[in-house]
């Protein structure tokens, strides 16, 4: 699988342009035999000086006109035709004066040096023109790239500049979602066929090759983009050497760089307009989750407080009734306590909730958290570990409290009665890191990724109170303070759920001097 290989200069010149054809050679005769015939009267009023002008400027005007072969063709031609028809003895090839042997030199070296000269610069405009053409033509391409909507737009732009100007097959293979490559075509119709994937992805990984067991050779060039490789450009020349890929390759590897910033520009146009339409459904679901909060606090307040008017009536009611009455006040309080949480998690997706941090222990918010859920933890031990030398942080009290109240309440709720909660935190670096564990069945494999979006809960079919809001509300509220969280399973059994928070440079603490005692006997 040899390498393409570099282009000489003038690869671009077409054949016309090359050593002159039969037909060149052919008119360069001519043109030999009309000076010839024309000079030839003209010889009885000229001296053969200027008739060797004549035949100088046939020369020139078949090097501009036919090319640098036909061009050296004439220059002899013309020696030989002024030495047989003009110079005496005529007719002749015999030189009776040893001078016009040196006019022959001369002119011979003047007609060469005129033809190759004018040849070359014929040549070398034919080149600026052909390259004219061909960035011209890149230029168009371009520009109709830079206004393809779709990749199918770019793959037959590409496919149409390449036929018409290189005059080769080619195919754009493109990665899916799994990394494998895959053609950019709508349909898979024979324009395609000749591709080799294996070559294909050798391209994508590394460079390009050339695959030359095909029936008709064919190159493969990889579309690197600013950011990384987007694809590989297939593309087969007609014919059974590698010549045409080889003599093209500078012309192919920039239409790959154009290819490549066009399916890039495409690929984060989409990313653009999928992150857009993101942020509108999230806008507006925040929008509808504050609309109902607001809506449902009212009438469950209402129904929290006729249910406790019921426990506490002044004639009691039956056990059956005021067991009901409890209920519905158990479960109003729970109901009101998940509005809550899509009110604070819409606040929260809003940007309204205002932190009022205050330098402050951690172990007083871990305390009041343990406190409003007794009921909740009454059949756990929470077991607290902190060190001794844990600084004052900078923190939201009740936003925090709310973060150790859920982290508390899932961890009671997902696992089994009478099994231990450890509450522990640990200083590392510039952060304090804080672990909720307990010894529950952990976070499943396939929830674990998602564990902290909204509405994901533990068990997707579970009888269990909620709705999926704590862990985001959770993850809401530490990054907000500058922090992070994550969850894992422990080796045994059981989840842990670990926060950090910057520690920052808490304010310095004076210790009091003690106060003399002073006594009067």
């Amino acid at each position: 699988m040899p390498l393409i290989g570099n282009a000489p200069q003038d690869a671009f010149v077409d054949d016309k342009v090359a050593a002159g054809s039969f037909r060149n050679y052919l008119l360069a005769f001519v043109a030999c035999g009309i000076t010839t015939a024309v000079a030839s009267p003209l010889s009885k009023y000229f001296d053969l000086a200027n008739i060797v002008m004549l035949f100088l400027l046939t020369v020139l005007l078949v090097a501009v006109r036919l090319g640098r072969g036909p061009a050296v063709m004439t220059a002899f031609l013309s020696v030989a035709l002024f030495d047989f028809f003009f110079v005496p003895p005529q007719l002749s090839f015999a030189v009776s004066d040893f001078q016009y042997l040196l006019t022959f030199a001369v002119m011979l070296t003047v007609a060469l040096i005129t033809g190759q000269l004018t040849a070359g610069l014929r040549q070398q405009a034919e080149l600026a023109s052909i390259r004219e053409r061909r960035t011209h033509a890149l230029y168009e391409m371009a520009r109709e790239l830079a206004g393809a909507l779709t990749i199918g737009q770019v793959a037959e732009i590409s496919r149409r500049f390449l036929r018409n100007v290189v005059h080769v097959q080619a195919a754009l293979l493109l990665p899916d979602r799994n990394g494998r490559l895959k053609s950019a075509e709508d349909d898979n119709d024979e324009r395609s066929r000749w591709v080799e994937l294996r070559m294909a992805l050798l391209a994508y990984e590394n460079t390009a090759c050339t695959d030359l067991d095909a029936p008709h050779p064919v190159g493969y060039f990889p579309l690197k983009a600013p950011t990384r490789v987007r694809g590989v450009m297939a593309v087969a020349s007609s014919g059974a050497s590698t010549s045409v890929l080889n003599e093209h390759r500078e012309l192919l590897e920039t239409v790959a760089s154009l290819i490549a910033i066009a399916v890039e520009r495409l690929h984060y146009v989409e990313v653009a307009n999928s992150a857009q339409v993101q942020m509108v459904a999230e806008r507006l679901r925040s929008s509808i989750l504050s609309a109902v909060s607001h809506d449902l606090r009212t009438p469950l307040t209402a129904l929290v407080g006729l249910a406790d008017s019921l426990t506490i009536a002044k004639q009691p009611l039956p056990d059956q009734l005021r067991e009901t009455a409890e209920a519905i006040r158990d479960q109003a309080i729970r109901l009101s306590g998940l509005v809550a949480n899509l009110l604070d998690m819409a606040r929260l997706n809003a940007g309204e909730v205002k932190l009022r941090k205050e330098w402050q222990p951690l172990e007083e918010v871990i305390g009041s958290s343990i406190k409003l859920l007794a009921r909740n933890l009454a059949d756990h031990t929470v077991s607290v570990h902190l060190p001794t030398d844990l600084p004052l942080l900078e923190f939201d009290a009740v936003l925090i409290e709310r973060v150790f109240c859920n982290l508390l309440e899932n961890a009671a709720k997902y696992s089994a009665a009478g099994s231990p909660i450890e509450i522990s935190a640990r200083r590392r670096d510039y952060l304090v890191e804080v672990a909720v564990c307990d010894q529950g069945p952990g976070i499943p494999e396939e929830l674990s990724p998602d564990i902290f979006e909204m509405f994901v809960r533990g068990a997707r079919e579970s009888a269990k109170a909620g709705v999926g809001l704590g862990l985001a509300i959770c993850r809401a509220i530490i990054e907000a303070h500058g922090g992070s969280i994550a969850a894992r399973n422990q080796p045994e059994r059981g989840a842990c759920f670990v926060f950090t928070l910057p520690t920052g440079s808490p304010p310095t603490i004076e210790t009091e001097e003690p106060v003399p005692d002073i006594s009067h006997e």
